[in-house]
């Protein structure tokens, strides 16, 4: 999770167990500047951009509805339905989770908001977009359950929702920015080992993909990173369990197991890297593992000069534009 500009404040504040406590009362014990504040009597603070409500009115080439996933965890999202024309039959589904270092984010921030409803117009999508219980009130692996229980409520949903009516579980493709990117890995693979489940998973599209691990990279050990590994470092302290490190199989996508066969099972992926990012490495390290592990098709795109997910900072770029014409391809390809 690299950060960028501080967002506008509208906070919010919870809080959880599991970090140091005996630290003088209300100290800030973590902080990105701008986003969140952790304070030692467990108490998060967050500051969320402007946010965007959803709008039943088509606007744009789209409308937009917020559900309720699981009231009890709870487990939220919206979907995002284009205008659709008089002949259409079916429309693929695209499932996305939001970034933020498992810590921060939502789908209803606005800069989410445009570009999720803008690629349903363009890729003529349905777009259902997750927002996951956040760490450190709830380590990971809960944001990869909550995820991946997303699938399993479009299945439940699909006979009963309007808004799913033309929906076709057969084309489904799961994308996210940064720490949703890596939420996207971990929800293929368990969506792959569950032959139960009635949803095809056609493809990954990844976006930044935020990965990590004990061992430094070569940009991660050059003059001046040190300030991006310490913010890095931070969020995935925050966000995997107590007991583990960077090795944690959430963060090293190399420590987790996954068979020869099923590797050879594993969707198409497209990885997308920004030039500017500070993460592009890791995201073309995924992308190089995959290729070693056999995944039978696999695609790394480049946007040479742009940052790390700058469509949900600059949504109406022409960058972003082109992201999202991207990925519309790659999902009429597959």
């Amino acid at each position: 999770m690299h950060t960028h500009e501080p967002l506008k404040p509208q906070s919010s504040s919870s809080k959880f167990q599991g970090l140091n406590l005996s630290a003088p009362k209300m100290s800030i014990i973590a902080e990105a500047p701008g986003y969140f504040q952790v304070f030692s009597d467990g108490c998060v603070k967050r500051f969320a951009p402007e946010i965007a409500p959803a709008s039943q009115e088509s606007s744009g080439g789209y409308k937009s509805k917020d559900v309720i996933l699981d009231p009890s965890k709870p487990i939220t999202g919206r979907i995002f339905l284009p205008d659709i024309p008089g002949s259409c039959t079916s429309l693929p589904v695209l499932v996305y989770f939001h970034g933020g270092g498992f810590c921060i984010g939502s789908t209803t921030w606005l800069g989410y908001h445009h570009f999720l409803g803008d690629f349903s117009a363009a890729s003529q999508s349905i777009v259902l977009s997750i927002d996951y219980r956040l760490a450190p009130e709830h380590r990971l692996p809960i944001a990869y359950d909550d995820c991946y229980s997303s699938l399993e409520w479009l299945c439940s949903q699909v006979t009963s929702e309007p808004w799913f009516k033309l929906a076709d579980l057969s084309r489904v493709f799961l994308s996210g920015d940064s720490a949703g990117g890596n939420i996207v890995h971990q929800v293929a693979i368990r969506a792959m080992r569950n032959k139960a489940l009635h949803v095809k998973i056609k493809g990954l599209l990844m976006i930044h993909p935020y990965f990590g691990s004990e061992e430094r990279t070569d940009r991660e050990r050059a003059d001046g990173a040190a300030g991006d590994v310490a913010m890095n470092d931070m969020f995935w302290r925050l966000s995997i369990p107590d007991w583990s490190n960077r090795d944690y199989f959430g963060c090293n996508f190399e420590k987790q197991v996954v068979s020869e066969a099923e590797w050879r099972e594993f969707p198409v992926v497209v990885v997308y890297v920004a030039g500017l990012d500070f993460l592009k490495e890791r995201g073309v390290m995924y992308a190089e593992f995959l290729q070693r592990k056999g995944v039978k098709k696999l695609k790394l795109v480049e946007a040479e000069r742009e940052s790390h997910v700058f469509h949900v900072f600059y949504p109406e770029s022409e960058a972003t534009r082109l992201l999202q014409r991207q990925m519309s391809e790659f999902m009429k390809d597959n």
